[in-house]
């Protein structure tokens, strides 16, 4: 091979920092980078021409297209884990987020979509693990071996939606020595039954707490009791959850109430930890937000082989990086990179 696989891998990671959005951007990247960027690298210099010759784009796709996805992740996902700030000492529980995104743009032959399971820290906002969800199965087999790719999973609360609230998940996840939040609807009845049946009337109202965006304002009440003999393993708590929704253009109003369970006893973390978890997890859906506005992912209809999951592992990265950087707003600074090259290269740590 004329390119060491980690320099086209390093270019590609720079041009997507500088706000590329696709393999034709990347590559348009690396043709204008200049040569003191192209040295950092280790791009092969041509002492004939006495010319760096970086990878095209034909090359940049055929590395992302054949790339190993879970291997490419979880390298992205270290990175990021060894540069994150190290968890608070006050006590407060750490929560990692598990939730599911499907790329809309990039489907296969038959018309499935592409679709990535990831779980992101709640503190820090960095991707810690992603998984591709093979054809004709679903999220839930792929949740198990997704915390694999957490090292340090011992004593993290997992969040995850109603989908994942299984048994089985629930004891992979207390074998590992971490804790679960899970969010009991229809798909588990006879728990739901359970849960409602609970005396919440005799329950004291233990936290309040409201907010504002989209458009609505939201006070959200919570309630939380210590249970036994619930059908779920390791089950110690049981939550209620409502959400007063009032939108402010129309005027209407609802009101939801939400279930959910907790191996964590009463003593590990107190009802406003439980609720400042529960509303963290949507950190994540923040994430997938930046990528669908921000990098255009869902109009992006790059579909050949491992190039969709692997332009998804980099957005991850650009927006790991940033956020480390400490970014609030994305999008500005990748402007702000993409009028220096050399910015990238200092946000991965190669200058």
């Amino acid at each position: 091979m004329r390119h060491a696989l980690v320099c086209i891998l390093a270019l590609s990671a720079c041009a997507v920092l500088a706000g590329a959005t696709s393999l034709v951007a990347i590559g348009e990247w690396i043709a204008d980078a200049p040569p003191d960027v192209l040295a950092r690298p280790g791009v092969r210099y041509d002492r004939l021409t006495r010319r760096y010759t970086p990878p095209g784009e034909a090359t940049v796709r055929r590395v992302l297209t054949g790339v190993d996805g879970d291997a490419f992740d979880d390298a992205v996902g270290r990175w990021l884990a060894d540069r994150g700030a190290p968890a608070a000492t006050t006590g407060k529980p750490r929560g990692l987020a598990v939730d599911g995104k499907s790329l809309r743009g990039a489907a296969r032959a038959h018309g499935r979509k592409i679709h990535l399971l990831a779980a992101l820290d709640h503190t820090t906002g960095l991707v810690r693990a992603q998984r591709g969800v093979e054809d004709k199965t679903n999220e839930i087999s792929c949740f198990q071996p997704l915390p694999e790719g957490v090292t340090d999973l011992t004593g993290a609360v997992v969040t995850s939606d109603a989908m994942h609230t299984q048994r089985e998940h629930a004891g992979h996840l207390l074998s590992r020595g971490a804790h679960y939040i899970a969010i009991v609807k229809a798909n588990q009845r006879t728990l739901r039954k359970q849960l409602k049946k609970l005396p919440w009337d005799r329950v004291p109202l233990q936290g309040r707490t409201r907010g504002i965006g989209h458009g609505r304002g939201e006070i959200r009440r919570i309630k939380v009791c210590t249970v036994t003999g619930l059908l779920f393993p390791g089950a110690r708590q049981a939550i209620q959850l409502k959400r007063r929704r009032a939108h402010r253009r129309t005027g209407k109003t609802t009101i939801k109430t939400v279930y959910a369970i907790t191996d964590l006893t009463a003593e590990q973390a107190t009802p406003a930890q439980l609720a400042e978890l529960i509303r963290d997890h949507w950190r994540i859906e923040a994430l997938h937000h930046i990528r669908d506005t921000t990098f255009a992912e869902d109009a992006s209809q790059l579909r050949t082989g491992n190039a969709p999951r692997a332009m998804a592992t980099w957005r991850n990265l650009a927006i790991g990086a940033l956020r480390l950087a400490g970014a609030t707003k994305i999008a500005p600074r990748l402007r702000h990179n993409a009028r220096d090259a050399t910015r990238p290269l200092a946000l991965l740590g190669l200058i």
